[in-house]
Parts: structure tokens; C-alpha cells; sequence
């Protein structure tokens, strides 16, 4: 549709509004897409990226491996030539949209020798010979996602369908896909803590202890007071990171600081919408105690926590 990274966080956030899990299965094919987008052949995007808009096909992110996770370099998951195809083998783990994916891009090493250079792209059909999925996986949170394994065995991958036309370029695509995507889980955080806040707010001033609103409490005032400054803190770092990549300046820094603040905070303040509405808050009558459980996931998937926080100390010591 011609957006822009801006205005697709801005529709990330309205989805997580309503559901997170619903929004994370929305965005997958979105996460997909960008190492064609940033590179793959003029043949690939036409194909796979064309199915996506034009016929409504479906992608997922391959990468994660049940021993690889923050640490992508630990994959197993292996591919060689073998004449005109690639040989591909693997497992990769909690993959979003599995279920329901067309073709998928897969992270595996073609040299493993020469460690994260080593690592190429390539882009899988789901329903090739030596494709199989795993069960859905029972999660905490966000249910409505489709997240399961994915194995490849021995499967018959097309030369034609390395990513890029070249071997080594796996780990940058796989990275700069972050880069693109950080934003809109940072997005879908803010939507997630706004629902929160919004839930606890209306909440606060309906419920009546003491002969009037919680909200008239200091304590109650207080919690609130923080939720909506953290909200708007992180949409303004989540405009910033988004900003950035369209400008086509460097926005790795800024998606760190976006992705671990909006997770961060989204955690923090759905804790505290359930908080705020007591024994109600822990039952299934309102809707913060699904929205607690959705946002604990947005610390860990796309790099959790602790790796955006190493992402920024590496690269605010970069020039240094």
C-alpha cells in the first residue's frame, strides 16, 4: 500500500489495542518480507513478495532454533549444494504463523566455518517434500498466534532461491529485518500498555472504596500517572526508531531503546492494571489479566531485553 514505517506503527498499535496475540500474528509475514526487501533478487520480491500483496499468501520467520535463540549464531540448522539445489536441514522453533505460512525464510549455514559470514538465506515453500510442522504450541500469552516448530529434512531448496544470489549474507538480511521490525513490536507494546492503562483508568473511576472513585486514592492516581507517562515516552521512542529507518539513516540504536522500553513497560503496566483492579483483575471477567499475560512475551521474542540493552551498549561505544 505504499506506507511508510511510520504509519505501519501506527496501524501496529490500534491491532495491539484490541489483541496483542492477533496483532503478532498479523505482523509475521511483515517480519518475513524484510530480508527480501532488503535483500533478495528482483525475481524473489516479484514471486514471493508479490504473493503476499496479490494473492494473500503467508511467510514466516525461520531462525530460532530450540538451542539458538538470542544467540543466532548457535543455529544448527544446515544447507549444501548439491549441484542445482541446496540441501537443506534443520529445526527451527516458535515460529510465528507456521501453521498458516505459504513459504518461509530460513536462516542456515552454508560455511560454518566462517561463523556469522558463513550463514546464508533462503526462501522455503511450505509444502515441499521434507516440510513438516510441529504441534501448536500451548503459550502463556497471546494464544491466537500460530507458533510451532518447523523441521526440514533433507529438503530439495532451489539454487535460484538463496536469498540475495549469493552465499554469506544470511546474518546481515536476518539483522537488518530487525532493524525494520523492532519498531512495530515496539508498537504492538505500546497498544498492549494503552489498552492496559485505558482498562484500569475507566476502571478506577467506577469502583468506589472508602465512599469514593480508587482513583481519588493517591496510590491509585499514582500508578496511572506513571502508566500514561511510560506510554507516551515509549510511543515517542517508537516514532523515533520508525522515523529513521524511512529516512534511511542507521535506526539499530533507536530500535533497541524502543523495543526494550515498550516491552519493558508493557509488562510493568498491565502488572499494574490487574493491580488496580484487585481479584477482578486476576480473573478472566475483564480483559488485563489476558493483556498481562500477552505482554510478558514482547521482553523475550525479537531480541529479548537483554540483548537490546547489549545492542545499545555496543553501539553507543561504537565511535569511542
Amino acid at each position: 500500500m505504499e506506507f511508510d514505517i511510520l504509519t505501519e506503527v501506527l496501524v501496529q498499535e490500534e491491532l495491539a489495542w484490541g489483541d496483542p496475540g492477533f496483532a503478532t500474528a498479523a505482523y509475521a509475514s511483515g517480519l518475513t518480507a524484510a530480508p527480501i526487501i532488503t535483500g533478495g533478487t528482483e525475481e524473489q520480491k516479484q514471486k514471493y513478495l508479490g504473493a503476499l500483496v496479490n494473492d494473500g499468501a503467508n511467510c514466516s520467520y525461520c531462525v530460532t532454533e530450540p538451542v539458538a535463540g538470542s544467540d543466532v549464531q548457535g543455529i544448527k540448522t544446515n544447507a549444501v549444494l548439491n549441484g542445482d539445489h541446496y540441501i537443506l536441514n534443520g529445526t527451527k522453533m516458535f515460529i510465528t504463523g507456521a501453521g498458516y505460512a505459504d513459504w518461509f525464510f530460513v536462516l542456515a549455514y552454508t560455511d560454518r566455518e566462517a561463523g556469522y559470514k558463513g550463514m546464508s538465506g533462503f526462501i522455503v515453500e511450505s509444502d515441499w517434500e521434507g516440510v513438516s510442522l510441529g504441534k501448536k504450541e500451548s503459550t502463556m500469552g497471546q494464544r491466537c498466534s500460530d507458533t510451532r516448530s518447523v523441521n526440514f529434512d533433507d529438503v530439495r531448496v532451489p539454487i535460484e532461491n538463496l536469498v540475495g544470489g549469493e552465499e554469506g549474507n544470511g546474518w546481515f538480511n536476518a539483522m537488518t529485518a530487525f532493524d525494520l521490525s523492532r519498531p512495530c513490536v515496539a508498537a504492538h507494546a505500546v497498544g498492549n500498555a494503552r489498552a492496559a492503562y485505558e482498562y484500569a483508568l475507566a476502571y478506577s473511576l467506577e469502583r468506589e472504596t472508602f465512599g469514593q472513585p480508587i482513583f481519588n486514592h493517591q496510590m491509585i492516581m499514582a500508578k496511572l500517572a506513571d502508566m500514561k507517562t511510560n506510554i507516551e515516552a515509549a510511543r515517542l521512542l517508537t516514532y523515533r526508531a520508525a522515523w529513521l529507518a524511512d529516512q534511511g539513516e542507521s535506526n539499530t540504536e533507536a530500535a533497541a531503546h524502543a523495543k526494550r522500553f515498550a516491552a519493558d513497560i508493557a509488562t510493568e503496566a498491565t502488572i499494574e492494571a490487574v493491580q488496580i483492579f484487585g481479584g477482578f483483575g486476576y480473573t478472566e471477567e475483564y480483559p488485563v489479566a489476558r493483556l498481562m499475560r500477552a505482554a510478558k512475551v514482547m521482553q523475550i521474542y525479537e531480541g529479548s531485553s537483554e540483548i537490546q540493552r547489549l545492542i545499545i551498549g555496543r553501539e553507543i561505544t561504537r565511535d569511542l
